[in-house]
């Protein structure tokens, strides 16, 4: 029996939800990067990085390529860089509104004093 479409894409942005993989997605944004500068940039162990690198290629959103002992990774297409900004748009609008209910909450507290 085929998994849902829902189920599906649940699984997917299950598999956006770490810390060092949004990270990477960021970094790739920006263009290819050999693994040594994704290092650089995310400050983990390199086996970590290597673990969520594998997640992301089997998951088929970035690629890797080598070129002698240096390991180029990207994004696989430009939809994952829209969805990350999508992402961006709608956390800043998010944080936005919780920082109006946070002004309301102290002008409250104040008022009340």
């Amino acid at each position: 029996m085929p998994v849902p479409l829902y189920q599906a894409k649940a699984e997917f942005f299950r598999m956006l939800g770490h810390p060092v993989r949004i990270r990477v997605l960021e970094l790739l944004q920006e263009g290819p990067m050999p693994v040594r500068d994704l290092l650089a940039a995310i400050g983990v162990e390199p086996s970590a990085l290597s673990q969520q690198l594998a997640v992301l290629r089997r998951s088929g959103i970035v690629t890797s390529t080598r070129d002698g002992a240096t390991v180029v990774y990207e994004l696989a297409g430009g939809d994952v860089a829209q969805l990350m900004l999508a992402a961006r748009r709608i956390l800043t609008r998010v944080l936005a509104g919780q920082s109006v209910l946070l002004e309301e909450l102290r002008e409250s507290e104040v008022g009340a004093s």
